[in-house]
């Protein structure tokens, strides 16, 4: 490394640290790549011990030359994306925030939740931390734009519209009800409301209800009134945070536990439109300065839209101005970077920083729970006698009525904590009659047997791990019952070839474990957390199974009454139940939105809603063979 310091050119350019495996561990960018490369080396520089521990590690360094300081940002930042180095600090999971998408490279452009970022024409918003924010604006447009929703890319024509056209929530381009250049104006009615530009979107659209009202097309104007109305009473819920207007991104940071949380602001038109925080990785030991910094680059990096001002708390960074530069070059205006010391911009940092701060104390809460959660896994290991503490639990429940509508559920525990996205149910489909140790032992055996054919679709490459859902195996099974649900469970786990995980039934009331080859039951201390942890799978196994076998009883009951109504067929039946999945749903139903369903007419959608309202009107139909 002597050598290379010694060859160093004195221009922009990124360099990468690499350890003795030849991994990159660092990346940073430089105005000049030979004093700041030549810094790290020089002992009395006062490095901070995060610095000092990277250049023990440190074996080998190469660097890349580009042309200004700009280009060294960009590739910095394309490369800190690519190879998520240990001591550069970056979003956490920045690849799996959901965005919203607005597919303009289709003809009739489609709005829909997405993932993934690529270059494909599309108008990307976002990130959004929460799943629940996104779903919330994607909801929001959705009642304010008739925007199609259907999932085909190219859209295919069809004779008659569907039920959203009905209840006047899509156009309906597919059956030739609007033409492209008035769709695509009502795309970009979207995309104004997204980037916050509401102001915008209400004159737009009261220019055109003007228009509509001229023409004497007073229905569509009339449509135009109550959409304005609507946006106008969003704005009306917007906080003013800035008297002058403009666009403006608010971004503050909070340090502490070893960990980083930066919240931003947005605010558009001088009014709050929203906000999102993010944890950052590697923020061990960076100050301030260093994790607000490696913020700006990574998300503005992909941002779709970029203010004209971006206001930071603390002191301006060193390198304020070339991330100036930058933005200005990806906005195509000016872009300002500020540090404000006094006024309103300082109060609303303030209130940034506070938000901030919050955000900082819930996550370190969740990490010690997530930390409890471990510590309560390692107590039940000694409790059970179990070789290691158990990172996967399982629970198993069975719930019918009579042996009507049999289920049984898995709710999956891991690190002590629950993993809904990883519960899965099971229809019984050989045991007749209310036999739970049978429906148990076809349950489990289902489970444990395509585990297997996964694995072995996955070591053959068949499979990929992400498709497969059956493929990861527990470390502990528990079955909600006594010894005839632990013998049905171990019979079945052993005919998988699974009978060497551990397994133990939990009985309700004394709450005894019962496990194969132990003559008496274990007795957990009542007030002991191993005891509530399996009780809280227990439980959730229960609930799991009970809300799975109330959804079929009331598709069956749902079933029983379409077949009490004259003119609905199976086919018919079929198209009710997958429109409306419940008996309220049904009886709610208008007469116009069940005639626009597939294979209703006008006729068949009036006996169903006489059905639900005159008892005097439900008549035998022959095709249900009562």
């Amino acid at each position: 490394m002597q050598e290379k310091l010694k060859r160093l050119p004195d221009r922009p350019g990124v360099y990468l640290f690499r350890d003795g495996k030849g991994e990159i561990i660092y990346v940073g960018k430089a105005v000049s790549l030979k004093n700041r490369v030549r810094s790290y080396f020089h002992a009395g520089s006062g490095h901070s011990p995060k610095v000092r521990s990277m250049m023990e590690k440190a074996a080998d360094f190469e660097y890349i030359v580009t042309d200004n300081e700009v280009e060294a940002l960009i590739l910095e930042s394309n490369l800190i994306k690519e190879h998520s180095p240990r001591y550069n600090v970056f979003l956490r999971d920045d690849k799996s925030y959901p965005y919203l998408k607005v597919t303009l490279n289709e003809e009739f452009p489609r709005v829909h939740i997405t993932r993934r970022v690529t270059g494909d024409g599309s108008r990307y918003f976002g990130p959004y931390t929460r799943v629940g924010a996104v779903n919330e604006t994607l909801n929001l447009i959705r009642r304010l734009f008739p925007f199609r929703s259907c999932k085909d890319r190219v859209l295919q024509p069809k004779g008659r519209p569907c039920l959203n056209h009905h209840i006047k929530r899509c156009l309906a381009p597919c059956s030739g009800q609007v033409s492209r250049e008035e769709y695509q104006a009502m795309i970009r009615e979207v995309c104004l409301f997204l980037e916050g530009r509401q102001e915008e979107l209400v004159r737009k659209l009261t220019s055109r209800m003007l228009e509509a009202s001229e023409k004497m097309e007073y229905e569509k104007a009339a449509r135009l009134r109550d959409q304005i109305r609507a946006v106008e009473q969003v704005l009306e819920k917007q906080k003013i945070v800035s008297s002058r207007g403009g666009d403006q991104d608010a971004v503050a940071v909070a340090l502490g536990g070893g960990e980083a949380s930066v919240m931003v602001f947005f605010i558009r038109g001088g009014k709050l439109l929203g906000r999102e925080h993010f944890m950052l990785k590697n923020a061990a030991g960076a100050g301030r300065e260093e994790v607000i910094t490696s913020f700006v680059k990574q998300y503005y990096h992909g941002a779709d839209f970029i203010p004209g001002e971006i206001l930071l708390t603390g002191i301006q960074p060193e390198e304020a101005d070339v991330l100036s530069r930058w933005l200005s070059g990806r906005k195509g205006s000016r872009v300002k970077i500020r540090v404000p010391r006094r006024g309103e911009k300082k109060k609303l940092l303030e209130m940034v920083e506070k938000n901030a701060s919050l955000a900082l104390e819930e996550a370190l809460l969740a990490g010690e729970s997530a930390r409890g959660g471990a510590r309560d896994t390692e107590e039940l290991a000694r409790c059970l006698n179990l070789p290691a503490p158990p990172g996967r639990i399982e629970c198993y429940d069975v719930s019918n009525i009579q042996g009507a509508e049999a289920v049984a559920s898995m709710a999956v525990f891991e690190d002590g904590k629950p993993v809904p996205g990883q519960y899965r149910r099971f229809r019984i489909r050989t045991v007749q009659g209310p036999d739970d140790f049978a429906s148990l032992h076809e349950a489990i055996r289902r489970r444990f047997e395509r585990a297997r054919e996964e694995r072995e679709l996955i070591s053959s490459g068949r499979l990929s791990a992400r498709q497969a859902k059956f493929h990861v195996l527990p470390d502990l099974v528990i079955v909600d019952g006594g010894k005839g649900q632990l013998s049905a469970a171990r019979e079945a786990m052993a005919g998988a070839g699974c009978e060497n995980i551990p397994l133990f039934a939990l009985a309700k009331e004394e709450e005894l474990l019962f496990s194969p080859g132990r003559d008496e039951p274990l007795r957990l201390p009542r007030d002991s957390r191993p005891l509530y942890l399996l009780q809280r799978i227990r439980d959730e196994a229960h609930r799991f199974a009970v809300s799975y076998h109330r959804q079929l009883r009331t598709r069956r009951n749902l079933k029983s009454l379409l077949d009490e109504i004259g003119g609905i067929g199976q086919a018919r039946k079929r198209s009710l139940l997958k429109a409306y999945p419940t008996i309220e749903a049904l009886a709610a139903a208008s007469p116009e939105e069940l005639a626009a369903l597939p294979g209703m007419n006008r006729p068949a959608a009036e006996a169903v809603y006489n059905f639900f309202r005159n008892p005097e009107s439900r008549i035998h139909n022959p095709e249900s063979g009562g």
